[in-house]
């Protein structure tokens, strides 16, 4: 898909199919100040279907007669209130009903309302991300046609440049998107590894695959404990991207790994959606996203760590059990009282891990599908932000913000780690139902070191979408890879 600036207006374009963003207000002056021929009956028809061009709105007219094949109005609600967010939307809504026509695709919005360079690159990730489709496991995948150059219209050449990041954030996005929807015969611990050493070869990236005995004698014991029940071996995944120019900013990016959990001994049942449990790799599918996509744009003054212990969570006579006391290793012991907060445990070396890598990290962000409580409490939209350090959460924010993936900064309270106290351990691997998503913040900083700015992303609720919503078709979401390339790249 070929993004591209025509600085012409409308009636020089040769197009087949045109987006056409409009305001509330008078749409018979906005479609005269296009300029566009022959379109004189169409603020009568749009009267006649009662299109006021508020947010979402969407119609579309055939035009038989004229050079386009069809003509895609899409409302952008009330000149004040518009945001990036609403752009966003309304170029995911155009492109979906652009699709099955091929041909040259137009966009026209009123840029002049916005920063042109943001709206861009807003409306082109959007268009892309909105109309991926993953077909790779249907028998005879029906690839709808879609139109493959995409002009937007109106704009300075000037600004071409800046959508050069498009292609690779969306690539990031796409493959996160890939490895989450993947079942988990297909993706294993195993594919996890040979995906990272693919993103490695191609983009000139530093990496290390530990198997079990490697990760044995680093004292993995959290880890190795949840892989014990599964037939795969466990692979913990070290990929390293380093900028060829002076380094100023080293970053780690943690990634929880599970290509499928059971829940173990305390098996998920009822509600739990168990056939869902292969996008329990959602936080290490962002990780590697943002690892490919920072490969391809080799941005300066950098140097970032991507981290995962993959494994699965099974059943079998070796599986740990519920009671079993395991040592970490940084030396906590921990009791696993529930044997379904898994993740947790591989992220507790993981972080180890992290904060020993040396010269050490500036900063450790942590992305993993953890806990229920947090879905709970800020549903599908918004991934859940706990974080001891101010400075780094709020670029993280900022950086979500400005990626249009939804981020809202949690309590860290630290009496709640009341809750974790074990009789036997040094703690316990959960809390009470209460504040579960808390206790699960908490119990990750045990094992962050403490002179490192340290934060968790719970995108338990996130990952995935029910329907098509925004620019996420139904299905795996890649959600965390734009904003952890943005916050990346704030740092060059």
């Amino acid at each position: 898909m070929e993004f591209s600036i025509n600085p012409e207006d409308i009636q020089a374009w040769d197009g087949s199919v045109l987006i056409l963003g409009l305001c509330e207000g008078d749409l018979e002056k906005q479609l005269k100040e296009i300029k566009a021929p022959n379109w004189e009956a169409i603020p009568m028809a749009l009267k006649v279907r009662n299109f006021n061009a508020k947010a979402g709105e969407i119609t579309e007219f055939n035009l038989f007669d004229h050079k386009l094949s069809k003509l895609i109005l899409v409302g952008l609600g009330k000149p004040k209130e518009l945001q990036m967010e609403g752009l966003r939307k309304a170029a995911a809504l155009g492109a979906r009903a652009s699709v099955g026509i091929t041909g040259k695709l137009g966009i026209i919005f009123p840029w002049n309302l916005y920063d042109h360079e943001e709206a861009a690159k807003v409306t082109t990730e959007a268009i892309r991300l909105s109309l991926f489709k993953d077909l790779r496991f249907k028998n005879e995948p029906e690839q709808p046609n879609k139109a493959e150059k995409i002009e937007l219209i109106g704009l300075p050449t000037s600004i071409q440049s800046a959508l050069t990041e498009i292609g690779p954030i969306c690539q990031g996005v796409e493959l996160a998107r890939e490895l989450v929807g993947a079942p988990p015969n297909s993706l294993t611990p195993d594919e996890l590894a040979k995906t990272a050493l693919l993103i490695a070869k191609d983009h000139d990236l530093e990496v290390k695959i530990l198997d079990r005995d490697n990760c044995n004698e680093l004292g993995m014991g959290a880890y190795l404990a949840v892989a014990q029940g599964s037939d795969l071996s466990p692979k913990f995944i070290h990929l390293i991207y380093q900028s060829k120019k002076p380094i100023k900013h080293r970053l780690a990016m943690v990634g929880k790994g599970l290509t499928f959990d059971s829940g173990g001994y305390n098996l998920k049942v009822g509600a739990a959606q168990i056939d869902l449990m292969k996008f329990d790799m959602g936080g290490s599918a962002a990780v590697l996203g943002a690892a490919r996509a920072l490969g391809e744009i080799q941005p300066e003054g950098i140097e970032v760590h991507f981290i995962i212990a993959a494994c699965e969570n099974m059943i079998n006579g070796s599986a740990v059990h519920p009671g079993d006391i395991v040592k970490a290793s940084n030396g906590k012991t921990i009791e696993i009282n529930n044997t379904d907060a898994e993740g947790r445990l591989t992220l507790a070396d993981a972080l180890v891990y992290a904060g020993k890598i040396e010269p050490q990290v500036d900063a450790i962000v942590d992305l993993a599908t953890l806990t229920g409580a947090c879905v709970i409490a800020l549903g599908d939209e918004v991934a859940g932000l706990w974080s001891d350090n101010e400075q780094l959460a709020e670029d993280l924010i900022q950086s979500a913000n400005s990626s249009g993936e939804g981020l809202w900064r949690m309590p860290l309270i630290s009496s709640y780690k009341e809750g974790l106290k074990s009789i036997l351990a040094d703690i316990k691997n959960t809390g009470p139902r209460a504040g579960g998503s808390i206790t699960a913040g908490l119990f990750l900083k045990e094992f962050v070191r403490d002179s490192i700015p340290w934060a968790h992303i719970d995108i338990a609720g996130t990952v995935w979408a029910d329907k098509d919503k925004g620019i996420n078709p139904a299905g795996a979401t890649g959600y965390g890879v734009r904003t952890l390339v943005k916050w990346a790249c704030n740092h060059k």
